[in-house]
C-alpha cells in the first residue's frame, strides 16, 4: 500500500534518475527515461488522486491501462474502464500519458531514435508541470 510519503519518495527517485540521465545524456540512457518517466508520471497522477481524495491511499494505477484509444473504438478506454474519475486537466494529462506510454515500450525493449526520447522527455516535463500546478492549488508540498 502505497502512502502520501511513500509516493513523494518514490517521485524524488524517479525524478533524480531522469535528472542524471539528461545529465549524461538522454541518447544514452534511453531505458532509463521510458521507464522513469513512466513511472513518475503514474506517482504523480496516484499521488494527485489519493490527496484530492479521488481514489483510495493503496489504489494502484498501471501504465499499460494507458493504451491509447481509436478514434472508431466503441468501448469506453481502458483507463476509464479501470478508473472512472473528474479531476481538472484531465484530457490534457491523459492525452500526455497516452503519447508518453505509446513511446515507452520503444525506449525500454527497443532500439529508439532520438525524436522518440525527446518526445518522452518532453511529455513527461508537460505533465510534470501541470501537476506541480494542480498540487499548489491544493496546498500540497511534494
Amino acid at each position: 500500500m502505497t502512502s502520501i510519503e511513500e509516493h513523494k519518495k518514490k517521485i524524488k527517485e524517479h525524478l533524480e534518475e531522469i535528472d542524471d540521465a539528461i545529465e549524461e545524456g538522454i541518447e544514452k540512457k534511453p531505458i532509463t527515461i521510458g521507464f522513469h518517466c513512466s513511472a513518475c508520471v503514474l506517482q504523480f497522477l496516484e499521488l494527485y488522486l489519493q490527496v484530492t481524495d479521488k481514489i483510495p491511499i493503496g489504489k494502484i494505477i498501471k501504465h499499460d491501462w494507458f493504451k491509447k484509444p481509436h478514434l472508431d473504438q466503441k468501448k469506453e478506454p481502458l483507463i476509464e474502464r479501470k478508473l472512472s474519475v473528474v479531476f481538472p486537466k484531465k484530457d490534457e494529462i491523459y492525452s500526455l500519458i497516452y503519447d508518453l506510454e505509446g513511446e515507452r515500450n520503444s525506449l525500454v525493449y527497443g532500439k529508439p531514435i532520438e525524436k522518440q526520447i525527446k518526445n518522452v522527455l518532453d511529455n513527461f516535463l508537460k505533465i510534470k508541470e501541470i501537476f506541480q500546478e494542480m498540487f499548489k492549488n491544493e496546498k500540497f508540498e511534494l
